[in-house]
């Protein structure tokens, strides 16, 4: 093919000059020898600089060294991160492997790391044969600087080996910019680092291509650099002559952009022209307007090959360009975190999106159908077991947050406004639960909605109650509780009434609630109810026409004006009609006096506070803040100076665990994008269950808290922002140009221990930006945490937003995922996304590798383990400290199991984020790599499995080996033992449960009061959280190492090396049927975290199933 034969052309090319360059003594010794920290090593002279780029020589001419270049830190910093991916004239463009070797073979300047921390300036190259790799080292052993390609056992993208661990150099280079090339039968490393990330992929890349290439060269002559690109190229000449019905053998521009956006829509079309325009002005004929098969292969393949999906193909593909269904397998279980994929899956996926009916016939997934794949829904962020209610929705309703709407019926601003039946429409079907009516007498004896004494626009009541009615379970099948703030006359009072119970006939809930209940009936048992909340009068009233209750309006509820009513003496009041009051069944509204007052009221009371109020009580008393909404709903507000309808954070009144923050839905931003965010997480449903620690009756949680939350297991989310796709210019930027220089911030919500924010570097002039940037983020409460993604414009001139996309922590998927940018009004953006990759560990298992396993192989203090506080009451504090030993076991089995897994990452030469698949992936291969004659299986023995290799290993592969038996018998040692320490922690918690009942007389007779006895209780539930949540650890712990021995015999099956061995199936066994495996997510499901202990089980938070366990409780 044409496009291969001057791929050949450049490689060939190159190879003639640029590794006589680099092995030239004429060249070397004209050259320095440039620590990377500026002392010399040997040579004379000075380095000269130079931008290295394949049209800047000519073939007889040597490379000069450009040393300053890395040298220099404030040059380094002006170099474009996406140099060798954009469209500028005279800028590389990678497209497939022969590109890389062909940028490899033009040489590259890196940095080469000793053990010993020294850091040299190198050129490095690939040969002309693809036989070895060669660098100018000093002038003292020049026959040594080389490393012949059937000597490299892997390469890795990271600092992922001792030398690059070190702590001196661990924290200079960026993870995506460093690699390391493993070679010989010692395993020794050769530690680079490159100028960009791009670079490193490139080498990665060309290397990988090569030393799996190279054991195919016997069946194939001509090596890789001919397999793939044909396939290919015969795909996209067949569709080039189908769009060519004249048969002309050329096409014009309009038949080249439309055949472009066919074979891939996601292809900008000015993107498109502009290579064609440049096209025109390189042949320099202007009126140039078609294109040759040759030529539209070659383009398409520049302008729609991204090089971050195909370094990610190549490492999982041996054939370099395109997957098999093995290794597509490979890559779903490995990466993506699915679990029990199958060969049918994998030919599905390929027959769904590899594009070329030969790639389909025979079964392979090339970079087009691999990218479309990524592309698509299946590979995006949001876990689709979130798309349906996926929570218990048996709880009684203040245990849930509920989608609120403030003044529901505005459009815009709060004071002149128009008021629409819309505002509702969309409210519903946005999944909102709590909608609001501002009810006031109007004409014609008929009720009207509006803004009370405002210039708002008013509409019909009886309209209003109609819409609802059409458009109220559309989006959720659960309960709606419409709030009538009434300002009517006792005539509309009544008409209101008959209007709703004519409208809304069945829907309306008028049940008497049972005064004696302690919680709210639950979601499940309320569907498609609706609940009228407002004033109610007393039960004992005699008179038929109705009572007076205070006001309902809003400003009433202030604190300013409590204050001064409190100062007149009186509160107004208003006559409510005894019809209306009989609909308040389960929310009945009350003003809030203190939480005490509060804890004493029935559990249909519900209390509304403006923002600020409930603001000053959530920093004053978060603690009874939470407590109080575990039995009673609550509803926030916006304070009444907000006349632009603007929006508080919700997050912060979240953490208290008040279920209805009401916010202005027609206002967009950031507020709106986190409420959209939060309600995401339970289809959508407008319910979303609160964590445990926050309604369990008996628990200690603080919404202030900065510490560790007692019994959850803190998480570890690590973000890797990889590129952008089709950013268009914010809409409302005044800056002249369509080009706009992007740059990503990832920001956590949550509790303030959580809330923090990370940005990338800005790229330059790109739509289609490359950042390749690493974060983590320690999430101490996952169930709370939402994690907000918005791409911004460096160069703006009045607005800077692109878009952005907010999730809760819960739902977001493991592995390679795009993400689809939502616009300020949340409305999808076309073709516009994020490249990501996500992984989710906990605290010991993630993070600085080095840093996080010394601090497990150091001696516990016993500031390390679970605490015990203790409550001044002595038949208590024993009952506590009687488990104390059982709760340091917990935590010593669990670490030691993270310690052992951390070292056989370590010694695999991975990340601390790799999973056990890829982990023992790569354990495997290199033992099988080690020698031609390797016979090697795993065994399962005790029901464990154990690697067998007869003769003799190199010592790194024994050492190797010695810690995957550690790890195996760290979680034998775990699974043995947990249900042991849970039967301790869960009985030392019922015992003091049992003491509970008496606290309150053994505490008198302690003598305590006051503060001391608040102190007391405070700590008890302290204790009690700790225990259980204890116990909850240890057992998704012992699941976790379960579901690890299976991923190890999954892999040993995938790799044909399990041998076949009758399993008797035991209560122990990780084969047995009635293990805890069989809860785990199975037919596909990714998994929720990447070598992570479960943070959460998505059906069931407690150990009792539904609203039935509040029952002994109650009693």
């Amino acid at each position: 093919m044409a496009d291969d034969e001057a791929t050949m052309t450049r490689v060939e090319a190159a190879a003639a000059r640029a590794p006589a360059a680099v092995g030239d003594p004429d060249f070397a010794a004209g050259v320095d020898d440039v620590f990377a920290n500026g002392d010399e090593d040997g040579g004379s002279g000075s380095g000269r600089d130079s931008l290295l780029h394949p049209d800047c020589f000519g073939p007889d001419q040597v490379m000069p060294r450009k040393s300053s270049l890395v040298k220099d830190t404030s040059r380094r910093n002006q170099r474009k991160k996406t140099v060798s991916f954009s469209s500028m004239p005279g800028e590389r463009t990678v497209v497939n492997a022969p590109d890389c070797l062909y940028y490899m073979q033009i040489g590259s300047e890196l940095i080469k790391v000793r053990a010993n921390g020294r850091q040299y300036h190198r050129l490095f190259a690939l040969d002309a044969d693809l036989k070895e790799v060669r660098w100018h080292p000093t002038l003292k052993k020049p026959h040594k600087a080389r490393i012949p390609i059937e000597q490299m056992k892997e390469v890795r993208l990271g600092k992922n080996t001792d030398v690059l661990r070190n702590k001196e150099i661990d924290g200079c280079y960026q993870d995506a910019c460093v690699f390391s090339i493993i070679f010989g039968d010692n395993f020794e490393s050769l530690d680079l680092v490159a100028n960009s990330a791009d670079e490193a992929n490139i080498w990665v890349t060309g290397l990988t291509c090569l030393i799996t290439g190279k054991l195919k060269k016997a069946h194939n002559p001509d090596g890789i650099l001919s397999e793939r690109p044909q396939l290919r190229d015969k795909w996209l000449q067949e569709v080039f002559e189908s769009a060519d019905v004249d048969r002309t053998g050329v096409l014009d521009e309009f038949e080249v952009v439309r055949l472009m956006k066919k074979l891939n829509n996601s292809l900008a079309t000015i993107k498109i022209q502009q290579k064609l325009k440049e096209l025109s002005i390189a042949s320099n004929d202007d009126k140039r307007k078609h294109l040759t098969s040759s030529e539209f292969i070659s383009l398409f393949k520049e302008i729609s090959t991204r090089p971050e999906i195909y370094f990610l193909l190549v490492r999982y593909a041996s054939a370099s360009d395109y997957m098999t269904t093995d290794e597509l397998l490979l890559f779903l279980e490995a990466e993506q975190g699915m679990s029990g994929v199958t060969t049918d899956k994998c030919l599905e996926i390929i027959n769904k999106y590899e594009p070329s009916a030969e790639g389909r016939q025979l079964g392979q997934l090339g970079i087009d159908g691999f990218t479309r794949y990524l592309l698509s829904e299946e590979c995006d962020v949001f876990d689709p077991l979130h798309l349906e209610v996926c929570q218990d929705m048996t709880y009684p309703l203040s245990h849930y947050f509920i989608a609120s709407s403030h003044n529901t019926y505005l459009l815009k601003d709060q004071l002149k406004g128009p008021s629409s039946i819309e505002g509702y429409v969309r409210a519903l079907k946005k999944g909102c639960r709590y909608i609001k009516l501002d009810c006031w007498d109007g004409p014609n004896d008929e009720p009207i909605i509006y803004h009370g004494h405002t210039l708002t626009s008013k509409i019909s009541f009886k309209a209003t109650i109609e819409s609802i009615n059409e458009h109220a379970f559309v989006a959720s099948e659960f309960p709606i509780i419409m709030n009538i703030e009434n300002h009517c006359s006792l005539k509309q009072q009544q008409l209101m009434t008959n209007i709703m119970n004519e409208v809304l006939g069945s829907k309306l809930c008028t049940e008497r609630v049972d005064p004696h209940l302690q919680y709210l009936p639950s979601p499940e048992s309320l569907k498609y109810k609706i609940l009228v909340k407002c004033k109610k009068l007393p039960d004992n009233l005699e008179n038929e026409e109705g009572g007076y209750v205070t006001e309902e309006d809003e400003m009433a509820e202030s604190e300013q004006h409590r204050k001064t009513n409190k100062r007149e003496g009186s509160l107004k009041k208003y006559k409510l009609a005894k019809e209306l009051s009989d609909m308040v069944q389960h929310c009945q509204s009350v003003r809030f006096h203190d939480f005490q007052t509060t804890l004493q009221g029935k559990c249909y009371e519900l209390i509304s506070l403006s923002e600020s109020t409930a603001l000053r009580l959530a920093n004053a008393c978060p603690e009874e803040f939470v407590n109080c909404n575990k039995r009673f709903l609550s509803r926030v507000y916006p304070n009444g100076m907000r006349v632009d309808s603007s929006n508080f954070n919700p997050q912060d009144l979240w953490n208290c665990g008040c279920q209805l923050v009401a916010l202005n839905y027609q206002t967009c931003g950031l507020m709106m994008d986190l409420n959209d965010g939060r309600f995401m997480q339970n289809g959508s449903s407008g319910y979303v269950l609160k964590p445990a620690v926050m309604r369990e009756e008996i628990a200690y949680f603080s919404a202030n808290t900065r510490d560790i939350i007692p019994g959850v297991s803190p998480q570890i989310l690590h973000v890797k922002i990889i590129s952008g796709q089709q950013l268009p210019k914010p809409r409302a930027s005044g800056a002249k140009g369509n080009t706009v220089d992007p740059y990503v911030t990832v920001d956590i919500f949550g509790i303030p221990a959580d809330c923090v924010e990370a940005r990338t570097k800005t790229v330059q002039h790109s739509a289609n930006p490359i950042f390749d940037e690493n974060f983590e983020f320690q999430i101490n409460l996952p169930e709370l945490a939402l994690v907000r993604f918005a791409v911004l414009d460096d160069d703006y001139i009045g607005d800077e937003f692109i878009g952005q996309y907010t999730i809760p922590f819960e739902c977001m998927l493991p592995g390679y995922r795009h993400i689809r940018l939502r616009s300020n009004t949340g409305e999808t953006i076309p073709n516009c996304t994020l490249f990501v990759h996500m992984a989710i560990t906990n605290k010991k298992g993630g993070g600085k590798t080095t840093r996080r396993a010394s601090l497990l192989r150091r001696k516990k203090s016993q500031g390390d383990y679970p605490t015990m506080k203790l409550l001044g009451i002595k038949v208590i504090d024993e009952t506590f400290k009687a488990v104390t030993q059982s709760l340091r076991d917990a935590t010593d089995l669990s670490d030691k199991v993270q310690l052992a897994l951390i070292s056989l990452k370590e010694i695999c030469g991975l990340a601390p984020i790799s999973n056990i698949k890829q982990t023992m992936r790569s354990l495997l291969t290199r033992i099988q790599n080690s020698s031609e004659n390797i016979i090697m299986s795993i065994v399962l023995k005790d029901n464990y499995p154990t690697i067998v290799v007869p003769g003799t290993l190199p010592d790194i592969l024994k050492k190797a080996l010695l810690s995957f038996e550690t790890f195996v018998e760290e979680c034998r040692n775990l699974i043995g033992k947990a249900d042991g320490v849970c039967d301790k922690l869960i009985s030392a918690r019922s015992s003091a449960m049992e003491l509970h009942e008496e606290m309150q007389n053994l505490a008198a007779q302690q003598g305590m009061k006051g503060k001391k006895l608040n102190k007391a209780v405070e700590n008890f539930a302290w204790n009690v959280r700790v225990l259980k949540g204890q116990a909850d650890l240890m057992r998704q712990a012992k699941v976790k190492c379960l579901e690890d021995m299976k991923q190890v015999q999954d892999t040993a099956s995938f790799m044909g090396i399990m041998q076949k061995t009758d399993i008797v199936p035991s209560s122990g066994s990780i084969a047995s049927s009635s293990s805890p495996l069989s809860d785990s997510p199975s037919n596909g499901h990714p998994l929720r975290a990447a070598g992570a202990v479960p943070a959460h089980q998505t059906h069931e938070d407690d150990d009792d199933a539904g609203a039935a366990r509040y029952d002994s409780d109650q009693s």
